[in-house]
C-alpha cells in the first residue's frame, strides 16, 4: 500500500508540474468504442501517454464484441513536444469477450487477456492556445490466452486444459484525438 501511495504521489507531482492534456479520439467515439487518454511531459521532447480503448457491446447482432486495451507509451516528438510529427513505443494489456475476424459466421467466440508490444508514428497540430489534434496509427504484436467457446450454448469447444494462446501483428490503434490542455 506504502508503494501504491509513493507512485501515484510521483505520478500526480509530475502532472502538476507539466504540460499535460487530456484527449478523446473523435473517430472511434463515433464508431460508439471510446478512447481516453492522458499525456504528459517528461523531457524537452518526450511526452508519456496513457490510453484506454473499451468496447462496452456485450454483443453486437448476438456475437460477443466486448474488449479492453490499455496502453502506456513513450513518444518522442522530433521538432517540439506537441508539435509536429512523433514516435511512440509502448507494451499494453487486453482483455476481451469478442468474436474475431476469422470466426465470423461461425458459432465461435473468445474469452481471454492479452499483452501488446508495439509502435505509434502520429502527427500533432495546435488548433487553438489550449486545444491540439492529434493524428495517429500504431499496431504491434498482440499475444492472447484465451478458452473458446460456443455462442449459442456457452460450452467451451477448445481442448486446451487452461489456455489457447496466440500471436498476431495487428493494427490495433488510429483515429484523431482532441486533446485539451489542462495547464
Amino acid at each position: 500500500m506504502k508503494k501504491l501511495f509513493v507512485a501515484s504521489f510521483l505520478f500526480f507531482s509530475v502532472l502538476s508540474q507539466s504540460q499535460t492534456y487530456v484527449k478523446v479520439n473523435a473517430v472511434s467515439t463515433l464508431l460508439t468504442v471510446p478512447n481516453v487518454g492522458i499525456e504528459t511531459s517528461i523531457g524537452k521532447k518526450s511526452t508519456f501517454q496513457f490510453d484506454i480503448t473499451a468496447s462496452f457491446w456485450k454483443s453486437i447482432n448476438g456475437k460477443p464484441a466486448q474488449f479492453y486495451i490499455f496502453i502506456p507509451e513513450y513518444r518522442y516528438h522530433f521538432r517540439e513536444k506537441y508539435n509536429g510529427f512523433y514516435v511512440g513505443a509502448h507494451v499494453g494489456g487486453t482483455l476481451y469477450n469478442f468474436q474475431k475476424w476469422n470466426y465470423l459466421n461461425t458459432d465461435n467466440y473468445e474469452k481471454g487477456v492479452g499483452y501488446m508490444v508495439g509502435a505509434t508514428v502520429g502527427y500533432q497540430k495546435k488548433i487553438k492556445e489550449r486545444f491540439l489534434l492529434d493524428f495517429f496509427i500504431g499496431g504491434g504484436n498482440h499475444q492472447g490466452f484465451y478458452k473458446g467457446y460456443l455462442i449459442s450454448t456457452n460450452e467451451r469447444v477448445d481442448s486446451a486444459k487452461k489456455y489457447n494462446k496466440s500471436g498476431e501483428w495487428l493494427p490495433y490503434r488510429g483515429g484523431v484525438m482532441i486533446s485539451y490542455q489542462l495547464d
